[in-house]
């Protein structure tokens, strides 16, 4: 079997990765459109080969793994190029304007949108692992356009991994990605400008901040252009989210500034019943690393 793992970072690496060691048969071919990343990923074993395009009509699986806003127009270039039999799957964050783009591709029953719930802060082929996706959640969108056989294959080149599966449409995901995934780390980043542009001393910062600090602006380190992408990609879904955030914000603003600490105690009251929920995906992330 021939894969092709068109973007070689993180999320791209880590299931050639997965595929390696899962599937002893499977021939991995890459392509990034960084020279360095393509060097390194053949450095690491992540690839057998690198991936022209005149390759792709012998693929079985292309995966791609790039920024969601470049990945409209190389998906429907792909489907041009592959054999009738092949499945072309992304792994991207956001999954509307996507679907929507490809609708009426004479292909668009070989195309998969996925989204798999794994992911750290580190980028590129170096922090590729293949264990990122083991018992993490996978998203498979809009699944009633896909043909159910090769669906069937990415279920089966995924079943090694023992993730959970979850089906929706387009649409409800990026809607919910929004709240659980994309206001996070916007949060994160915008933690992180507010320290900085106050806390102007760098020792201060290390020395006074906290376990608490450190996990929360964790996600500032993400990759800024994959994350541009994303909230360029998601821009409705993304300002509804911040819209609701804003509000909150303020609130809590207004009753502070109010003194109205029985206000503040019950919503942080109400907010704690959270925490069932929060130590769930907490065990289930530390599980999965």
């Amino acid at each position: 079997m021939k894969v092709a793992s068109i973007g070689l970072g993180l999320i791209g690496g880590s299931f050639a990765l997965s595929l390696k060691k899962n599937f002893a048969e499977i021939q991995l071919y890459g392509m990034d459109k960084n020279p360095k990343h393509l060097q390194k990923a053949l450095e690491l074993n992540i690839i057998d080969q690198a991936l022209s395009d005149e390759d792709l009509i012998e693929m079985d699986l292309v995966v791609v793994s790039i920024p969601v806003d470049k990945a409209n127009s190389v998906i429907l270039d792909v489907l041009d190029k592959v054999h009738p039999k092949a499945l072309v799957m992304d792994m991207g964050s956001t999954k509307g304007k996507l679907c929507k783009a490809i609708a009426e591709h004479p292909k668009r029953d070989q195309f998969l949108a996925a989204h798999p719930i794994a992911g750290t802060e580190f980028s590129g082929p170096e922090a590729a692992f293949s264990l990122l996706f083991e018992k993490k959640t996978m998203i498979f969108c809009d699944v009633e356009a896909s043909r159910p056989e090769l669906l069937d294959l990415a279920l089966s080149l995924i079943a090694p991994l023992e993730m959970s599966i979850k089906y929706m449409g387009a649409e409800d995901h990026d809607k919910h990605l929004a709240y659980v995934s994309h206001l996070s780390h916007i949060s994160s980043f915008m933690l992180g400008k507010t320290v900085l542009q106050v806390e102007q001393n760098d020792k201060t910062i290390f020395d006074l901040a906290g376990s608490g600090f450190a996990s929360t602006v964790r996600l500032a380190k993400s990759n800024p252009v994959t994350w541009t992408a994303i909230f360029k990609e998601n821009q409705e879904e993304v300002v509804r989210a911040l819209e609701e955030y804003i509000h909150n914000l303020q609130a809590f603003k207004g009753q502070l500034e109010q003194s109205h600490y029985s206000e503040i105690n019950q919503q942080l009251q109400e907010v704690n019943n959270l925490t069932p929920i929060l130590n769930g995906i907490l065990k289930k992330e530390s599980h999965g690393n």
